[in-house]
């Protein structure tokens, strides 16, 4: 490291031939254009210098984990119950999608002994036999408990 800051402020530095002497005498701030100056190379070198000081202190930051965005979703495509009362979690907690178009309100119940099937709207999935999740999101599938508001 070192042997290349010095390689790179000799390389900045401009050196002049010191056995060139004029025999007209020359104000002196004409002499001090015609030596070489430092000023670059003490610049760099000062920057240099700060770099390695701040390098010692240096401590390397964790990286924080890049959040999913996107790939955890599931679109539910059977038809799903959803209350009146429901509201939506934040898009970023969601992790089932259940659309509109397959939302229903009310369901064909068949009584058992008059063999009537009457339309009544749903209170709630009380139990669904396929999957304890199908329970949990509202999923309406055949074989399954459902509360309804009897009019």
């Amino acid at each position: 490291m070192k042997k290349q800051i010095k390689a790179h402020e000799e390389q900045n530095v401009k050196s002049s031939a010191p056995g060139e002497t004029s025999s007209t005498p020359l104000p002196q701030y004409v002499l001090d254009r015609s030596n070489p100056t430092n000023a670059k190379a003490l610049s760099s070198a000062i920057k240099n210098k700060r770099n390695e000081e701040a390098a010692k202190f240096s401590v390397p930051l964790p990286k924080g984990q890049r959040h999913c965005r996107g790939g955890n979703k599931r679109m539910i495509t059977k038809p799903t119950f959803v209350g009146s009362d429901f509201t939506r979690q934040p898009v970023k907690y969601e992790r089932f999608i259940r659309p509109m178009g397959f939302r229903e309100e009310k369901a064909n119940v068949t009584h058992p002994e008059l063999g009537l099937t009457i339309q009544l709207p749903i209170i709630s999935v009380k139990k669904n036999t396929q999957n304890p999740t199908y329970t949990q999101l509202g999923i309406l599938t055949k074989a399954q408990l459902l509360s309804v508001l009897l009019v």
